[in-house]
């Protein structure tokens, strides 16, 4: 029986997608109002800064993977325009539901999708683009949806990881006891869930630092991966062109 791990604990490998599922299902609602209450309003402006990177032009094609309440589908849809595309997808039903309201409400109309980032229902060279944000760690098998996403994108595209990585050492220890113990208490407070708040601090602490997830990409069939470091590096942007 294969393992791994959901935050801190070791589950089985089978067990893993369906209590990151519940996870998301608890939080989705407030999934918005959270990450400006943890992140102080910072996540908006890693986000835009990861659509500037991204560098899309009109009628680009766009897979966005994990894409939760929509942020980033709706800046990719503005800068494709009404030739390109941008496909919507989560594992997470709950989220995937609020995203596409949210989108709808603001009149942009996108395709969206729940499936597994681990077996893309898409074809070969698909897309311009692929992007992954706050979504990747909670992957049982990063690898794999790694190498997922580079089979979907045609010679020359981008993937984007936007993610949670290794802070700086002097804001480690500062960084932890704000993680592990104003985090949850922000989550039970707000959201009436101490516990998925908890695992999501435990799930960047388990997640490869920027050099190993830069040696995945590789092997996954980047040739080159630049990495950019946001917040000392408690979130990191990783772009990886396809071979």
């Amino acid at each position: 029986m294969s393992q791994t791990h959901f935050g801190f604990e070791t589950v089985d490998e089978r067990e893993k997608a369906g209590r990151v599922r519940g996870v998301f299902d608890s939080v989705a609602t407030r999934y918005d109002l959270m990450n400006d209450l943890l992140s102080f309003g910072l996540h908006r402006l890693w986000k835009t800064y990861a659509v500037a990177v991204a560098n899309l032009r009109p009628g680009d094609k766009v897979l966005d993977i994990a894409g939760g309440t929509g942020d980033l589908a709706r800046a990719f849809a503005s800068k494709v325009g009404t030739q390109g595309l941008v496909v919507l997808t989560d594992i997470n039903e709950a989220m995937l539901r609020v995203g596409r309201d949210r989108l709808l409400d603001r009149g942009v109309v996108v395709p969206t999708l729940t499936c597994d980032a681990e077996h893309l229902p898409f074809a070969d060279a698909s897309f311009d683009l692929v992007s992954v944000a706050f979504g990747l760690r909670n992957m049982t098998h990063k690898d794999a949806a790694l190498a997922e996403m580079a089979r979907v994108l045609r010679p020359g595209g981008r993937l984007l990881v936007l993610e949670f990585s290794q802070i700086a050492e002097p804001l480690r220890k500062p960084y932890d006891w704000y993680s592990f113990h104003l985090m949850p208490r922000i989550g039970k407070w707000v959201a009436q869930d101490e516990d998925s708040y908890r695992y999501l601090a435990e799930s960047i602490r388990m997640h490869p630092d920027q050099a190993t997830l830069k040696g995945m990409m590789k092997a996954a069939g980047f040739g080159h991966v630049d990495v950019h470091n946001l917040a000392a590096g408690a979130v990191a942007l990783h772009l990886g062109v396809r071979c």
